[in-house]
C-alpha cells in the first residue's frame, strides 16, 4: 500500500471509533452458511480437505422436514452446509441458478430485534423478523436482512443459549475428524455486485448498517493488461467485520468479476478470507490434502519482496523460498506485513474460493499483490475459455 492509502485506513479507522455505528454493534462473525446440492458429501470434502471438525446437525432425525445442515467448526470459525430434501423446497431454485454458495452471513450480536428495527427503519429489506427459538439448552434469537443478490444477513442473538449450536440441531458425533490445520478465523469476505452497483451497497453499508468504507481501489490500481475491476472495503464500528466490495470495470477483456456474475447468476459472495498464524504449515497441509491453489508469480515476484518490504524485512521470519515454493504472496504496509494465498474455485463453476491470509501487522488487503494475483486469475480463466 502506498502511504495515501494507508493514511486512508487509518483515517477510515478514526471514523469507526467515533461511536456513529453504535445502533449496529457486531461481536463478529457467528456462521456462514452454504445452499449446496449434497450437504454430507460437501462437509466430507470441508473436513477432509480444511480440517473443519463435526459440530452439529438437524435433519430428518431432529425433526426438520425440508432440509439437512451440516455444521462444520475450527477455531473460531463455524460453516454450515445445508441442501433441500425435496423438490419443492425454495433452496433448489437458489442451487438452480447460482450452484453451491453462501446464502447467509450470520453477525453475532446482543440484541437480534434491536438489530432488526434499526436496519429496517434505515431502509434494509426484511429477510427474518425476530425469532425466538428454544430448546432445552435456552433460547436464541435471530432476525435477518436482505444484501447484495440473494444474500443475507442474519443477526444471531445467544446470550441465553448454552446448546451445541442453534435449537432444532443435535451435536454430531463423528469418528473421522482430520487434524485442523490451523485456520483460526474469518478475516474478511469479499462481495462482487454488478455494473456500477459497488457504490449503491457501499451505501447500503454506511446507511443500513453503518458500516464506513476505509479502503478504496479503483481500476488505475486494479488492473491488469486485459482486465480492470473496482473495490471499497466497507467496516464496521469494532473493524471486527470487513466486506470489501468488487464490481468489474472496462477491459480489452472479461474480468474475473464479469465471470463470477456469469456463472453465478449474478452478486454474491466471491470468497472468504481465513486467518492462519502459520501460512507456510497451513498451505503446507492443504495441498497435501488436495486443496488447489492459483499458479505461482514469476520468480522476479519474490526477487523482489525485499524491496516491496523494505524495512519490515528484518522482522520477517518466514523463509522465502519456502514462500516461493508453495506460491504463497507478500505485501506490506506501514504497520507490518502480510502474507496471502488464493484456492481455485472450490466447486465446479468458477464462482466461490477462499483465501488463506496471515497477518504480521498490516492493515490492508495486499495491494501490492493485485497485478500478480490477476494474472494469475486470468490464466485459469484463459484455460477455461472465459478471459
Amino acid at each position: 500500500m502506498s502511504k495515501k492509502e494507508v493514511q486512508s485506513v487509518e483515517y477510515g479507522l478514526e471514523k469507526i471509533f467515533e461511536g456513529a455505528q453504535d445502533f449496529l454493534p457486531l461481536l463478529g462473525t457467528d456462521y456462514v452458511e452454504f445452499y449446496v446440492g449434497n450437504a454430507k458429501q460437501s462437509a466430507h470434502y470441508y473436513k477432509t480437505a480444511f480440517g473443519y471438525q463435526s459440530l452439529a446437525y438437524a435433519g430428518l432425525e431432529t425433526g426438520v422436514r425440508d432440509r439437512t445442515s451440516y455444521v462444520l467448526k475450527q477455531d473460531k470459525i463455524r460453516l454450515v452446509l445445508t441442501t433441500p430434501l425435496n423438490e419443492n423446497s425454495p433452496i433448489n431454485d437458489h442451487l438452480r441458478k447460482h450452484g453451491d454458495g453462501v446464502k447467509v452471513v450470520a453477525l453475532w450480536v446482543e440484541d437480534a430485534t434491536s438489530a432488526h428495527e434499526e436496519t429496517i427503519k434505515r431502509g434494509g429489506r426484511s429477510f427474518m423478523e425476530p425469532t425466538v427459538e428454544k430448546d432445552e439448552f435456552g433460547e436464541v434469537v435471530r432476525s435477518g436482512i436482505y444484501t447484495y443478490g440473494e444474500t443475507v444477513h442474519i443477526f444471531v442473538e445467544r446470550k441465553n443459549y448454552n446448546g451445541i449450536f442453534l435449537p432444532g440441531y443435535k451435536e454430531w458425533k463423528s469418528e473421522y475428524n482430520p487434524e485442523p490445520v490451523g485456520l483460526k478465523y474469518i478475516d474478511h469476505m469479499v462481495g462482487n455486485v454488478g455494473w456500477n452497483e459497488m457504490n449503491t451497497w457501499v451505501k447500503f453499508y454506511e446507511d443500513v448498517m453503518g458500516f464506513v468504507n476505509f479502503l478504496s481501489f479503483d481500476d488505475k490500481q486494479i488492473h491488469t493488461e486485459y482486465s480492470a475491476l473496482m473495490s471499497k472495503v466497507m467496516s464496521n464500528g469494532n473493524g471486527r467485520i470487513k466486506f470489501p466490495i468488487n464490481e468489474p470495470a472496462e477491459g480489452k477483456k472479461r474480468s474475473q468479476i464479469e465471470e463470477y456474475l456469469d456463472f453465478y447468476g449474478g452478486p454474491g459472495v466471491q470468497h472468504i478470507a481465513i486467518a492462519t498464524d502459520d501460512i507456510i504449515s497451513t498451505v503446507t497441509q492443504l495441498k497435501a490434502r488436495g486443496i488447489e491453489f492459483l499458479s505461482a508469480p514469476p520468480h522476479a515476484y519474490y526477487q523482489a519482496i525485499p524491496e516491496r518490504l523494505g524495512v519490515h524485512m528484518d522482522m520477517m521470519k518466514e523463509d522465502l523460498n519456502a514462500i516461493e515454493k508453495l506460491a504463497i504472496m507478500v505485501d506490506a504496509d506501514e504497520d507490518g506485513y502480510l502474507l496471502q494465498i488464493f484456492t481455485k474455485p472450490v466447486q465446479d463453476r468458477p464462482t466461490l474460493f477462499f483465501e488463506i491470509i496471515q497477518r504480521m501487522g498490516a492493515k490492508g488487503f495486499g495491494a501490492g499483490n493485485f497485478k500478480a494475483l490477476f494474472e494469475s486469475i486470468e490464466r485459469e480463466q484463459s484455460l477455461r475459455g472465459t478471459l
